[in-house]
């Protein structure tokens, strides 16, 4: 896709740049990494990712390449991601999203552009460390498809562990998908799990629960957790809940089912207690000091009900979001090396591998 003037989408490499080698060979991994307003932590970000990818492509011949995807920053993130292209173009890759999309949908997009057999998403705020990558990559070469990760002496705060924890819980109870720590993005996927993901286009998901669901031998490993390099996280509370209720709609209906079973034991009760007035008034007489209690019960049932509505909204709200076939997500432009001249950088100019 052509981009803008100051966004070429496609910049001649240099024959003697080194491509990694083919996925079929050792395996090309991909390094997913969503980028929004973090122009304070990129340079330390680069400075320790492509050595730790480096080092990982010496210690077990992978080669990899690394996909940043711009969500409609407003500051210089963009500018950034676009000089360490041109001095690295062997291995990066951009894509330029027109605005903000989301976190999940900026890794979907990578989903869908990335080369690997093994995909890993990363964040940009260092607070994964990408010294980590070559644990993940380890471990899905022994075998698994989907690698997800447990911050080690997470180094948030108390209310966000605390709030964490909870949803895992009530997660784990409402979906049976058991994650340990689904609040790190710090995972590795294989092509075909990353396959069935692009395949299912939805508006409106939570990336790890989706691919444990298609997982045939995921496995958890702890991973290092730091304080974040700079600036200050992207996730409000508010952000948060939605990306909680996405999770939770987008993988059961027991919710809607707990809410009927409610809606049954309140109906019930609801009898008896009309039952026991009756009775009441039969032996006891009129008594005006009920009407406060009949008025208590009825706000109560009307808290049930408004709640319930808002409920069924939800996954409704959801419906009509993916039947509207909208475009998830719109790119301005792509940075990446031609084809021709990739091959040309891969095989040399004598053209042997």
């Amino acid at each position: 896709m052509q981009g803008p003037a100051q966004f070429p989408a496609q910049i001649p490499m240099p024959a003697s740049a080194q491509l990694p080698e083919l996925a079929a060979r050792n395996g090309l991994v991909s390094v997913i990494v969503p980028v929004y307003n973090e122009q304070d932590g990129l340079p330390a970000l680069f400075a320790r990712l492509y050595p730790a990818l480096d080092d990982m492509r010496r210690a077990g011949g992978h080669g990899y390449e690394v996909i940043f995807i711009n969500d409609g920053s407003t500051d210089r993130s963009a500018a950034l991601l676009r000089e360490q292209f041109q001095k690295r173009p062997d291995v990066t890759r951009v894509l330029l999203f027109n605005g903000n999309f989301g976190q999940h949908m900026a890794i979907m997009a990578g989903f869908e552009h990335c080369r690997g057999d093994c995909v890993v998403t990363l964040d940009a705020d260092l607070q994964n460390p990408p010294e980590e990558i070559a644990n993940l990559v380890a471990k899905m070469d022994q075998g698994h498809d989907y690698v997800g990760s447990i911050r080690r002496q997470r180094q948030d705060s108390a209310f966000r562990r605390v709030a964490s924890r909870a949803m895992n819980r009530l997660r784990e109870r409402i979906t049976r998908i058991r994650m340990t720590d689904q609040g790190c993005m710090l995972r590795a996927y294989s092509r075909d799990i990353v396959q069935a993901i692009n395949a299912c286009q939805e508006v409106n998901t939570f990336i790890p629960a989706l691919a444990y669901t298609f997982a045939r031998r995921p496995v958890e490993i702890e991973v290092a957790h730091e304080e974040r390099a700079a600036g200050e996280s992207k996730y409000s509370l508010y952000k948060l809940i939605r990306l909680n209720f996405d999770l939770v709609t987008g993988f059961s209906i027991v919710p809607l089912q707990a809410f009927s079973f409610a809606g049954i034991v309140i109906s019930l009760l609801s009898i008896l207690f009309v039952l026991f007035l009756a009775l009441r008034r039969l032996i006891v007489g009129p008594e005006a000091e009920g009407l406060f209690t009949l008025f208590g019960i009825a706000f109560f049932l009307i808290g049930i009900t408004l709640f319930g509505i808002g409920l069924l909204g939800e996954y409704v709200g959801r419906v009509y979001e993916q039947v509207r076939h909208r475009p998830r997500y719109l790119i301005d432009a792509v940075l990446e090396a031609r084809r021709d001249d990739a091959q040309r950088a891969r095989t040399g100019p004598a053209g042997r591998e």
